[in-house]
């Protein structure tokens, strides 16, 4: 590539660059994850073409309109718009929701108690792999969530999460907000680097190393440029799903700094994502290999041990997580984010107390109001199942039965699955009996697999302590 070409290219990649950063500054929306509606669209389907099958006409047909014309209408007019200050529900559903039962449609930004992203392989192709990722926004006892899918997704993320503050965003939730790109100008940067396509290094990833033995040299500031912005270019790469180029950037940022422990760490962070598209074992271990490398490079920075302390939680490393964060301590000097891992990591272990002693420092450390609510509420619901055995015993019947209720609601959808064919079969050959069978079975198991979903939403809430006074 000639440098009038790179030149052009780069005035591109700016010009988009602050057309983001202008679209940050407006009111902008999403539409809400269809998700219900469209579960909605198929029970009315299948109990319109049920009533039918009972040749109740005027009831299939109103039940037939209800889905396919209003549910869709209601699902393309809720949105969650963000204006800067609050987030609102503004769909038809939501406002009647709230009015009937009095309950919130709005969360502000100073009231958001966590941001937790979810990342979810939709597609595998060639060496890329599409992620669809699902933010779910808390706080004042409401969830708001949304999914990508497109421009409005990065404009939302791009209005929000920059506004919060640090240790309301969960380790996934972070990286979104400091590297989401568009994928047309995160490409066009990668093919200004020379970096190659997916088919192109498909060979080369297999061996992909950590170059921890390059011997360390002085760089000099085009090198440090050049590093950063390999650095950069990897971490966009890798959250729009060009796993083998992302690899690639982040082996010549490395080929730059071979001891940086934060790139090190990123690049762990990539190779564990691409383990798990390549459903590789060996390919997991380097990624863990690579995080202690990180682990020892980190020297005295708390921030970055903190962020190892969660990859190797989420890793299921729960030893190696808990002395990334006490190491975080030891050096650093305590921090929220510490307080908190170590509180997940022993309430796995099934020590409370200790739980109850990492909530409260992570209280005492919290540097926002809503960060202040939910620890103090997080250590007074472990402290009265600490102290109140009855308690506990409320608590612990409530997870049990949510556990059972979602075992029952697979096993309730299987049951629906498993008369279709009966339906289809009697349909077809006229047999009223086996077809009156398949009716029977999905249309009882779909009834108790709605009746399940609707226990699982009202057991899903911790059982409130002031039921216990008014018992007493």
């Amino acid at each position: 590539m000639n440098d009038s070409t790179q030149t052009q290219s780069s005035v591109e990649v700016d010009a988009v660059s602050r057309k983001s950063s202008d679209i940050a500054g407006q009111t902008v929306s999403i539409r809400v994850s269809p998700n219900s509606y469209f579960i909605a669209l198929l029970l009315g389907s299948f109990f319109s073409a049920f009533l039918f099958y009972l040749e109740s006409d005027a009831a299939g047909v109103a039940l037939f309109c209800f889905a396919w014309i209003l549910v869709p209408f209601f699902a393309l007019n809720d949105r969650i718009v963000f204006d800067g200050k609050r987030l609102t529900r503004s769909g038809i559903v939501p406002r009647v929701w709230s009015w009937l039962h009095g309950s919130r449609r709005s969360l502000k930004l100073s009231d958001i108690e966590q941001i937790e992203t979810a990342a979810v392989r939709a597609l595998k192709r060639g060496g890329n792999v599409y992620y669809r990722y699902r933010t779910a926004i808390r706080g004042k006892g409401i969830q708001i969530s949304f999914s990508s899918g497109g421009e409005d997704y990065r404009r939302m993320i791009t209005s929000i999460l920059p506004r919060v503050a640090e240790n309301v965003l969960d380790a996934r939730s972070t990286e979104l907000r400091d590297h989401l790109a568009d994928p047309k100008e995160t490409l066009l940067k990668a093919t200004i680097e020379n970096i190659p396509s997916a088919d192109v290094l498909q060979n080369a990833t297999r061996g992909a190393r950590t170059n921890a033995l390059i011997i360390p040299h002085e760089l000099n500031e085009a090198e440090a440029e050049r590093a950063d912005r390999l650095r950069e270019l990897a971490n966009q790469l890798r959250l729009n799903g060009y796993l083998r180029q992302s690899l690639e950037a982040f082996r010549r940022a490395l080929v730059i700094k071979p001891h940086d422990g934060r790139l090190l760490f990123e690049f762990a962070r990539c190779l564990q994502s691409f383990a798990g598209a390549e459903h590789s074992g060996r390919l997991e271990r380097k990624s863990i290999a690579a995080m202690r490398l990180a682990e020892m490079r980190a020297k005295d920075d708390g921030d970055l041990l903190e962020r190892l302390g969660e990859a190797y939680f989420q890793a299921g490393e729960w030893r190696r997580s808990a002395a990334a964060f006490q190491k975080a301590l030891d050096r650093a000097g305590e921090g929220f984010r510490s307080a908190r891992g170590l509180a997940e990591i022993a309430l796995r272990e099934g020590k409370i107390a200790h739980v109850i002693h990492h909530f409260s420092t992570a209280n005492r450390l919290a540097e926002t109001p809503s960060l202040r609510r939910w620890t103090r509420g997080e250590a007074d619901y472990f402290a009265r199942l600490n102290d109140d055995d009855e308690y506990m015993e409320m608590e612990v019947g409530r997870v049990s039965l949510l556990e059972t209720f979602e075992r029952s609601k697979k096993t309730a959808l299987r049951l629906t699955f498993l008369g279709f064919p009966a339906i289809f079969i009697g349909i077809l050959f006229n047999d009223e009996m086996i077809a009156n069978v398949g009716w029977a079975i999905s249309a009882v198991t779909l009834l108790i697999w709605t009746g399940l979903n609707i226990s699982i939403r009202m057991f899903s809430a911790r059982i409130p302590y002031e039921l216990m006074d008014q018992e007493d």
